[in-house]
């Protein structure tokens, strides 16, 4: 099994899963780019997975399944363009051949999903949406921190090496926002230098890891006493806990330059 990062609009990653012959796309926002690469490449493209209903992630969809009669799965909670296999948190699916749990990850959106296969080529993938991005973590459009800090606890109970495919490359941006609340990380600074040189040669910083994430996204370390001490001085009203942590966090990411 391949997997493959499809480029959309500025930043957005269409992910590919195929074994040569089938293939399934996550969150394909357009068809333009993925219809002439599944062509070239000689794959059928079998199913459609979307983590929920923003039209970045679902604007392909149509087309894509008039074009090649994919299976389309997607949040049950969500209205999307066509009608989909819906599905909830809890869910096991097959596709390619693989068992796919589906997991429940409100706060991007309140009916977001994420589809998480145990075990591809034998290491764990998980595509994750706008949940969780590399050094990061996604607005809160219609659900609340708890929701989000839930959420994203979720994931970060995943396996160490579970592939994480998120759908934006938003990782540097991110990057430097953890850098100024968690200053003395020295695993973010290198990570930091590694995404940059990836990136000056336009090569995707994804997938990342579930262990790399726990070590470098300030998101999933709100427990650390350097985050609390990072909130506190941005806020001193902040609580001390993790959740008090993340809504600061959260807050001032969201008016970050």
């Amino acid at each position: 099994m391949t997997l493959h990062p499809i480029c959309a609009f500025n930043d957005n990653y269409i992910w590919v899963l195929h074994d040569q012959q089938r293939a399934l796309a996550v969150d394909p926002g357009e068809a333009d780019g993925l219809l002439p690469w599944l062509r070239e490449h000689g794959l059928t493209l079998e199913a459609i997975l979307v983590t929920h209903h923003h039209r970045d992630h679902t604007g392909g969809v149509v087309r894509l399944h008039q074009a090649t009669g994919a299976r389309v799965v997607g949040p049950a909670d969500e209205a999307l363009p066509l009608p989909v296999e819906g599905v909830r948190g809890g869910q096991q699916l097959r596709v390619l051949g693989h068992p796919v749990e589906v997991l429940a990850v409100p706060g991007h959106t309140a009916g977001h999903v994420a589809f998480y296969l145990p075990s591809v080529a034998g290491r764990p993938v998980l595509f994750c949406g706008d949940t969780l991005f590399s050094g990061g973590c996604g607005r809160l459009f219609e659900g609340t921190p708890e929701q989000m800090l839930q959420s994203l606890d979720r994931l970060s109970s995943l396996p160490d090496d579970t592939r994480v495919c998120c759908a934006h490359e938003y990782t540097l941006s991110n990057l430097r926002f953890a850098q100024v609340v968690d200053p003395d990380n020295p695993a973010l600074a290198a990570h930091v230098a590694h995404c940059q040189q990836l990136r000056e040669r336009n090569q995707p910083t994804l997938p990342s890891s579930i262990s790399l994430e726990r070590q470098i996204n300030p998101f999933l370390r709100c427990s650390q006493p350097a985050l609390l001490a990072a909130a506190l001085a941005h806020d001193p009203a902040t609580p001390p806990t993790a959740l008090g942590v993340f809504t600061t966090l959260r807050a001032w990411k969201n008016v970050f330059a």
